[in-house]
Order: structure tokens, then sequence, then C-alpha cells
């Protein structure tokens, strides 16, 4: 019988909560912006989506726990994962390689995918995993989402994912697009203790033309939650441009596999002045 989790919420999602919201009020950068390098699963191999479009996928020729190893040795701390079968099938696919990449030495991972239950929350976290990433639940079953995230057992632990297009929150695998704004959802979970917002702009994902500074800055600045800003990097300039605004961290996905991002040079970057 699994022992019940005492009520927690980490350190390090206080210290992500006090440094977004001193950040923004004061309007002073108090800590680097965290680079997180990430891994898309389909079919257990490294792949890419361009703009979230399954027919538009990039495959890479790598080994994913290698990959996950580079990174930790290129200085990263945190890795996002994402099962892509499970986004697009409704339920977790890839959890068992998940947990092997949540095994690598000196790395935290937050994964999502497919997370449509809170059993579905509980293996990933069982499996070494440190934050869960919930879209498409959250966003078509509201009240489910706001009883998960206020259950003091998950305190931390969730992060939301914002996806959208125009501003527009994109649900199931980025398939269909809802009537409500990014900005809106970052408002309306301000105070509630979650982890972080995952916002992805899905025309800039996977096209390395670089992130959606101005709507990207308007959801950091919505609310007190720390905001991961997704889609888009394509160059070590794109970091400097996101260092400047009041977001916890950045994903990186395709520039690092084709070559366009050096991760070591990007954490420095990130951790200038």
């Amino acid at each position: 019988m699994r022992r019940a989790q005492p009520p927690r919420l980490p350190l390090a999602g206080l210290f992500m909560f006090w440094q977004s919201f001193s950040a923004r009020t004061a309007g002073v950068r108090l800590a680097d912006m965290i680079v997180v390098p990430s891994i898309d699963l389909r079919g257990g191999r490294v792949v890419r989506l361009k703009q979230g479009d399954y027919a538009r996928q990039v495959n890479y020729d790598v080994d994913p726990v290698e990959v996950a190893e580079s990174f930790a040795r290129a200085g990263a701390t945190w890795m996002h994962v994402v099962d892509l079968d499970g986004a697009k099938e409704g339920r977790p696919v890839q959890t068992e390689m998940i947990s092997r990449l949540a095994a690598t030495r000196g790395l935290e991972v937050e994964a999502g995918g497919g997370i449509r239950q809170r059993e579905d929350i509980d293996r990933l976290l069982e499996a070494g995993v440190k934050r869960v990433v919930v879209g498409t639940r959250a966003m078509e079953d509201w009240p489910w989402f706001d009883a998960l995230v206020h259950d003091a057992k998950y305190g931390g632990r969730v992060v939301l994912a914002v996806d959208a297009k125009e501003g527009l929150i994109a649900v199931r695998g980025w398939t269909e697009t809802s009537s409500r704004s990014a900005v809106d959802v970052a408002k309306q979970v301000s105070d509630w203790p979650l982890a972080a917002i995952l916002y992805t702009d899905v025309a800039k994902d996977g096209m390395l033309q670089g992130p959606n500074l101005q709507q990207t800055r308007a959801v950091a600045e919505a609310g007190k939650v720390p905001v991961i800003a997704s889609g888009g990097v394509g160059s070590i300039e794109d970091i400097r441009q996101l260092r400047r605004l009041p977001v916890w961290g950045a994903i990186v996905g395709r520039s690092l596999y084709e070559g366009k991002v050096d991760l070591a040079e990007a954490i420095r970057v990130a951790a200038s002045p």
C-alpha cells in the first residue's frame, strides 16, 4: 500500500513564486532565466512537430537517454518531456521511456502529454517526474482542474499548459481552438498553487523563427504564477530577448537538435546580467 504523501509545497515552488511575483512588481529580475531543453517523444523516438502538426514531423536519429545525458553535461538543471503519442490518444503512452529519462543524474524533469486523470499524474510522479504538465483536461473540465491544483497532494507539482493560437487557447494536441484567451487564463490562476504556466505560441513552435515576445510578456505579466516560454527559439539572440521578459524559463527544442543553438552557451546567456 502506498503511503499518503503529506501536504507540501516544495521550496523550489515557493522560490519560483516569490521570484516571479517580486520581479513583476519591482520591475527587476532577481534570478537567472532557466533554459529548459526539451525532448518530444513519438513511437519511442525523438521528434519535433512544426506548429503542432502531426503531419509535419521532423525525426532525429538520436537516443533519448543519451540526449538527456548530454543536456545534463551541458549544465541544464531542468528538462521538458512531451509524450506526443499520449497527447494525440488522450492517455499517457511513453511513461516507461519518461521514467528512464527522469533517472538522468542532475536533471529535474517535467513531463506531459495525454494527462486526463489523477492516476496519470500519480504514475508520472512515481516514475520520478518532478512536475506534470496538464493542458487539454484542464481547459475542458475546469472544475476538475481547480480541485486538482488545490489538493495539497499536488501543491507545486502541476504545470498548466497554456497553448495558444493568436492568443486563444488550443487543445487536444493543438488540433482545436477554444474561445478563451491565454491572458485571461493566466489572470484566473494567478493565486493558485501551480508550479508554473507553460505558455506555448503554437504558430511559433518548431519553426525556429523567434518567440512571440509580445504575447509571452502579456501572459507573464497577467498574474503571479511563474511562466515558462515555449515556441520559436531558433538562435542565441532569442534567448537574449526572452531574458528581458519576466519569465522563469524558456523551452529550447528543435534548435538544439539542428545545431542552431548551443545549450551550454544558451545557459550562460540566460544567466548573464
